[in-house]
């Protein structure tokens, strides 16, 4: 999941020039850990059979710990544990955080309620959002739902004003997004109710 676009790579077709070109393809799953697939991320079940794919999975979002988990073949994992520097010179987490995400692991196994109550937010706030009238909501079907407004002042001043009214969106501007595209960015969690949302739409429209 792009964290700035909110949309999915096409991690097939990816693997497919990996193959072609005897390449690694490796895959940031930051976004899609524990929302996409059952929790199981932007994964893909032959991505996930290959020897070529190299998946990070950071774990300070649906996890809710700190971290990074790296999944790749064995022969990938072992070069990292003897010349990855980061690694070889970080003292190991404490047990303290193993067992936090072990629960998170069981929570995010068990947590199919909590995303499709998720999916439930983002087409609620998609449905009332379709003929908003400052700015267009770009496809996604993840989380991450970003308004585009256009100018930088433009989406500064709305996210103060959102600020304003008790709402916490982020203005994204240029230089971290192309020029003419600064956004509001949206993202969205299974913890967010009807009436969070709700309350968001009507202030957007006001604002419009």
């Amino acid at each position: 999941v792009f964290s700035m676009d909110g949309d999915i790579a096409p991690v097939d077709a990816l693997l497919d020039l990996a193959e072609r070109y005897d390449a690694w393809l490796y895959l940031d799953d930051a976004h899609g850990f524990g929302v996409l697939n059952d929790g199981r991320g932007g994964l893909t079940e032959r991505a996930r059979a290959s020897d070529l794919v190299i998946y990070l999975a950071t774990l300070g979002k649906a996890a809710g710990v700190s971290g990074a988990t790296v999944a790749a073949h064995a022969s990938v994992i072992d070069w990292l544990i003897q010349k990855a520097r980061p690694y070889i010179y970080t003292t190991a987490s404490p047990p303290l955080l193993a067992a936090c995400l072990l629960e998170s692991l069981r929570q995010i196994d068990a947590g199919e309620a909590r995303r499709a109550r998720l999916r439930s937010r983002i087409a609620q706030l998609r449905e009332g959002l379709a003929d908003l009238k400052l700015g267009a909501l770009m496809p996604s079907d993840t989380p991450i739902q970003p308004l585009v407004i256009g100018a930088n002042t433009e989406a500064v001043r709305l996210s103060q004003a959102l600020l304003d009214r008790g709402l916490l969106v982020p203005a994204i501007r240029t230089p971290t997004v192309p020029a003419n595209t600064a956004r509001l960015r949206i993202t969205l969690s299974a913890a967010h109710s009807a009436d969070d949302v709700a309350q968001l739409v009507e202030a957007l429209h006001a604002l419009a």
